[in-house]
């Protein structure tokens, strides 16, 4: 956390926005920035999650506001920054998270399919970043977080739409944050690329697979993910955080080798994200409307999912890693000389038998 942001917090709570927040990642990054005591902004599509979200954050201690907007709205995910800004405060963090994808084939999608993933998983950052930054800027402070993915990186079959839209926010992020640095702004920004989450999302999600959909194994909880993202809120000096070690397998194994990757997805790509028996032919999808009903963060996946992640454990906290190494090779060099030191009654022996041999000669 920098000064600024320190001295806020003795005077008044930091202001915080959050697409996507009725459920899934938005929803468990809600309630950790409600823990903290934040005044936050709560941006979704559904009434239900939205109230949900609202009655949580008061619960833990913060103070919400519901803003029921969709971020591929440019106009109102303003109109939406604006309201924030009069009636909670300056904004001191953004949070890019909301998202839909489709599950199928490129050649079964439509392309008002593609339009309305871009829109909103791709898009919807942009005009969020670009509604922060109208008020950020000018006052030279603040920190835009967007929420990004292993497949930001390594694409995988059935998700074209999702994949390539993460790769457009990586771009976006990647522009956005070179022209800080060049400005010299104070204005921070950073990228947290997830791993396979329980969110609810599977469940909604607009699908053409002849069985249920799911995240990709290994799974880990969204509170995982809403560690991630309250540490790198307060912690933009970081380009980028990777959670779990499946995202920095993925992200660079694809670097190391990508047509071998390609070749391994197509084998395992498709049966990774099915399981179970065949999905609900009458199962509603959310990709233009909010499925009604407050669903939560997590999904039905918490029997296979992972509380922790012990590679971000170790990103977040290097120095005291690195205090630990430092200090475990101090102790075994310290063991190791005393390993190698002859005990007081051998080194007599050697003197006694050294004297014989001088005498002797």
């Amino acid at each position: 956390m920098g000064p600024s942001a320190r001295r806020k917090s003795i005077t008044q709570p930091e202001v915080v926005v959050i697409t996507g927040a009725s459920a899934g990642v938005g929803r468990a990054a809600v309630r950790e920035f409600a823990r903290h005591g934040a005044s936050i902004g709560l941006i979704a599509r559904g009434a239900d999650g939205l109230e949900g979200a609202r009655r949580e954050v008061e619960s833990l201690g913060g103070k919400p506001l519901v803003l029921p907007v969709d971020v591929a709205d440019p106009a109102a995910v303003e109109a939406a920054a604006d309201r924030v800004e009069r009636e909670l405060g300056p904004i001191d963090i953004w949070v890019n998270d909301a998202m839909t994808s489709v599950f199928s084939p490129i050649k079964e999608m439509t392309a008002d399919e593609f339009r309305r993933v871009t829109e909103v998983t791709y898009l919807g950052y942009v005009y969020g970043t670009l509604a922060a930054l109208k008020y950020m800027l000018p006052r030279d402070r603040g920190t835009i977080v967007h929420i990004g993915s292993a497949l930001a990186y390594r694409s995988i079959p059935l998700q074209a739409a999702y994949c390539a839209s993460k790769h457009a926010v990586l771009g976006f992020f990647a522009a956005l944050r070179t022209e800080l640095l060049h400005d010299k702004s104070n204005v921070r920004t950073t990228m947290v690329q997830m791993p396979a989450l329980n969110t609810p999302q599977f469940g909604w999600v607009r699908s053409r697979l002849p069985r249920k959909a799911q995240p990709v194994p290994p799974i880990f909880q969204p509170e995982v993910a809403a560690r991630a993202i309250y540490h790198a809120a307060h912690h933009p000096h970081r380009r980028e955080y990777f959670v779990g070690g499946s995202t920095v397998k993925a992200i660079f194994g694809n670097k190391l080798a990508p047509s071998f990757a390609d070749h391994l997805l197509a084998r395992t790509g498709y049966e990774s994200q099915q399981y179970d028996g065949a999905k609900d032919s009458d199962q509603p999808d959310n990709l233009y409307h909010p499925i009604s009903g407050d669903h939560g963060a997590r999904g039905v996946f918490s029997d296979r999912a992972r509380n922790q992640s012990w590679e971000f454990w170790a990103e977040s906290h290097v120095k005291t890693l690195a205090f630990a190494i430092g200090a475990g090779l101090g102790i075994a060099g310290y063991l190791w000389k005393r390993i190698r030191r002859p005990s007081p009654v051998a080194q007599v022996y050697r003197q006694i038998k050294k004297d014989l041999h001088h005498r002797a000669a």
